[in-house]
């Protein structure tokens, strides 16, 4: 049983992972599915939860990934396109803060977006009890450091990014179905995300992104010669990783890859969308204003 003084730690902590109060307003389109499969035997329900107080989904024991299209006006697209991964440690996914809330930022910007709902470990289906898992998790957590700049590895990490790849090759497959350039297509993650967005940045050719963002993320193999170019985001005071973006931007240097690394001072870990009066809160802008300089927001002619 987990007391209320204990439950209220925990929520916080998810607070943290998932952000401050932000409403999600636009309709969203059905999900497409990543693959034709059935439910995992055994497997708990997918489960939609608000945390209390604050206004923003999260999202747990994901068993069947999807995207979800955020299509921009058809007078503002650019062509290009993105996948967001939201975060969550594997547990969960900051569905709002970390995934709607920035699809539809890039979609006002002319930029189609593709939320991912990617394979989660599997946790009890009790909230209270879900809670108490995350909690477990985020105490546990070893931070980044300059010599081990990378997070032990995740239990579910390897389907993360397994779907996050199927999510590439599906979006670059469709591309004409949704008027989208199919050699510019991103791809953004957070936190977990942003972890899944370096393991497919630095994967199996098939499965790149064509450019990719690394918000609050850490690198767990060396870049390749032919990496896409990287945009890397961190806040100086996120006690996680924090020390895993220098040594991630000088990886990318170091294979002669194009990289651009933001270091905020304030922000904590788990930023997101929400506003925090920090300069973190400008992220996006600096992301999107990234991808203008690179060209990849020039409508085809």
């Amino acid at each position: 049983m987990t007391s209320t003084s204990s439950l209220g730690r925990v929520v916080a902590l998810a607070a943290i992972l998932i952000g401050l109060p932000f409403a999600a307003t636009a309709a969203e389109a059905p999900p497409i599915p990543l693959y034709a499969a059935p439910l995992p035997a055994g497997a708990n329900p997918e489960r939609t939860d608000t945390l209390p107080g604050k206004g923003l989904r999260f999202i747990r024991n994901v068993s069947q990934p999807s995207v979800t299209a955020f299509l921009p006006d058809p007078a503002k697209a650019t062509g290009a396109a993105v996948i967001v991964a939201p975060g969550g440690a594997f547990m969960m996914l900051s569905y709002d803060s970390e995934g709607v809330l920035v699809a539809q930022k890039l979609a006002e910007r002319g930029i189609a977006a593709f939320v991912l709902k990617y394979r989660l470990e599997q946790t009890p289906d009790a909230l209270p009890l879900f809670m108490a898992e995350l909690g477990k998790r985020m105490k546990a957590a070893t931070p980044a450091t300059a010599e081990t700049p990378r997070l032990p590895p995740f239990p579910t990490e390897a389907l993360a990014a397994e779907d996050a790849a199927t999510a590439v090759r599906l979006v670059r497959g469709r591309a004409a179905d949704w008027k989208i350039d199919p050699k510019r297509i991103g791809f953004v993650g957070f936190s977990a995300g942003a972890i899944t967005a370096s393991n497919i940045a630095t994967g199996e050719a098939s499965g790149r992104p064509d450019f990719v963002g690394i918000i609050y993320g850490s690198l767990g193999r060396p870049v390749p010669k032919d990496a896409p170019p990287a945009f890397i985001a961190t806040a100086a005071d996120d006690r996680l990783l924090a020390d895993a973006a220098v040594p991630m931007f000088n990886a990318w240097r170091a294979a002669g890859r194009p990289a651009e690394l933001h270091m905020y001072e304030r922000g904590g870990h788990g930023f997101g969308m929400p506003p925090q009066g920090s300069s973190s809160d400008h992220w996006l802008d600096e992301f999107v204003w990234w991808m203008e300089a690179r060209g990849l927001l020039k409508a085809a002619k």
